[in-house]
């Protein structure tokens, strides 16, 4: 049924055919072609879903599959191309805007739940990005969508080839996502479309005077990576595809790639400094990582390159475009030069690149032989601080009334100048693991009473200031 209504406004789609047997799944497979993904239908997370390279392998995954659910799709699989999201929204009146694009750093064939994701997309050009968007607005509106839209497109990155292969009509992760990077907020205003109120009767929360009609520009750069905890169960494999594995994600906000990428290895809390001089990978894991993706790839990257890899052979054997590779190689070069001034001072313009790239002073601590605070003091002597930079949505075309605020180095000066005496600092609890939020499960009436409390304390710590002191 979705193929067929998009083939009305002739959008491509994967081809495809729905099976109810394995003899249906295999005929399918046949005219296909292999190798076929094979997907379980009524199913979120990809759950059951993968590649399958001939028809044995067809066999196990549709006989798992049917098991779970009547029905399975069988599509041809596009190895290697990229994939690439749009965040769009539209009221009962026809008006469409995207709010925010994404582009998965990972290939296609792994699922945008496990991918480390950037928005706004990197390695578009002009003509693909505007193409793209003009393909959103006419399947949601063709699909007649009132709300908040994710739609996700393969596009094939040696030609103008692309593919839809889904359209969530609902919040999903990828939501969450685009409306914390843009600080547009995509529930909210779903919830008034479905009551009926048009995106040009709402006001834009961060600017106050525009209305929600409107499509965010960045000025900064936003990378998510997945967290995983595949250690807690001893069968679990730790191969990434097209199902969802991961228990959360973090997100990290600056004015490079590098720069965001860093910062959100050190979010994840699994040991990292950052993707560079960081705890080794042995050469044996870091090919079987090269090999088949899993949660510790990007930081075998940096040890591919150290180790005869060029950029040219880790695109043919990851997949993941050259310009991503060569960021990373960017931060192996600054490494190699910190290398230089082992135990000595470091000349300020080499750390102030490094800090525009994203390395800690922890980092810089290990890669200079010297204690972190050192570090600091030394950047602090030589006037190397970051900067307060505010996220405005209009790239300063209007002026922001938000405290949605980032640190980077990639600044002259501060966006925002504290008043004495009347600041309140909100930290995060770094990485967000489902299982691990205010989520409590009441067993006994103490139980409940403590849940209460619970509940009042976090009530308190929304009020403003006044509750705080």
């Amino acid at each position: 049924m979705f193929v067929r209504r998009l083939s009305e406004i002739s959008v491509d789609v994967p081809r495809s055919q729905g099976a109810t047997t394995l003899e249906e799944a295999k005929k399918a497979a046949a005219e296909i072609g292999y190798p076929v993904m094979v997907r379980i239908a009524f199913a979120l997370g990809g759950l059951g879903s993968g590649m399958c390279k001939d028809e044995r392998a067809l066999e196990e995954r549709v006989k798992r599959a049917l098991a779970y659910s009547p029905q399975v799709l069988v599509e041809e699989y596009l190895n290697g191309w990229k994939e690439v999201e749009y965040e769009v929204v539209r009221d009962e009146s026809d008006t469409c805007i995207t709010v925010c694009n994404m582009e998965n750093v990972d290939p296609l064939g792994i699922h945008t739940g496990e991918s480390i994701v950037v928005a706004p997309s990197q390695t578009l050009t002009n003509g693909d990005y505007h193409r793209l968007r003009e393909l959103s607005i006419r399947v949601v509106r063709h699909l007649k969508v009132v709300g908040e839209c994710n739609i996700q497109f393969a596009l094939d990155p040696k030609s103008d080839a692309y593919r839809v292969i889904e359209v969530n009509a609902r919040l999903s992760r990828s939501s969450a996502l685009a409306s914390k990077a843009t600080g547009y907020p995509l529930a909210y205003i779903a919830a008034k479309l479905a009551l009926g109120y048009s995106l040009t009767d709402l006001r834009n929360s961060v600017t106050r005077t525009t209305t929600a009609c409107f499509e965010p520009a960045l000025d900064y750069v936003v990378v998510k990576i997945p967290r995983w905890d595949l250690k807690k169960f001893r069968s679990a494999s730790s191969d990434l595809g097209s199902g969802m594995k991961s228990v959360g994600e973090v997100m990290a906000i600056g004015r490079t790639f590098e720069e965001a990428l860093q910062k959100a290895a050190r979010m994840l809390d699994i040991g990292h400094d950052g993707i560079v001089a960081t705890r080794p990978i042995g050469p044996a894991k870091a090919k079987e990582l090269l090999a088949q993706p899993g949660p510790d790839r990007v930081f075998a990257l940096p040890w591919a390159m150290r180790n005869g890899h060029s950029v040219k052979q880790l695109h043919e054997l990851t997949h993941i475009d050259e310009w991503f590779l060569h960021c990373i190689h960017h931060l192996v070069e600054i490494e190699d030069l910190l290398e230089t001034y082992k135990g000595g001072p470091c000349p300020k313009k080499l750390l102030l690149e490094a800090k525009r790239a994203g390395f800690s002073d922890r980092q810089l601590g290990s890669i200079l032989e010297m204690d972190e605070t050192i570090v600091w003091r030394h950047r602090q002597n030589m006037g190397i601080s970051p900067v307060v930079r505010q996220i405005d949505t209009l790239a300063a075309e209007y002026p922001a009334q938000t405290n949605y605020l980032y640190l980077t180095f990639n600044g002259e000066g501060d966006d925002v100048q504290p008043e004495q005496g009347k600041n309140v600092l909100l930290l995060g609890s770094g990485a967000y693991r489902i299982g691990s939020s205010v989520e409590p499960i009441m067993t006994s009436a103490t139980d409940f009473t403590s849940t209460r409390l619970a509940w009042k304390t976090c009530s308190i710590f929304t009020r403003g200031s006044n509750a705080l002191e």
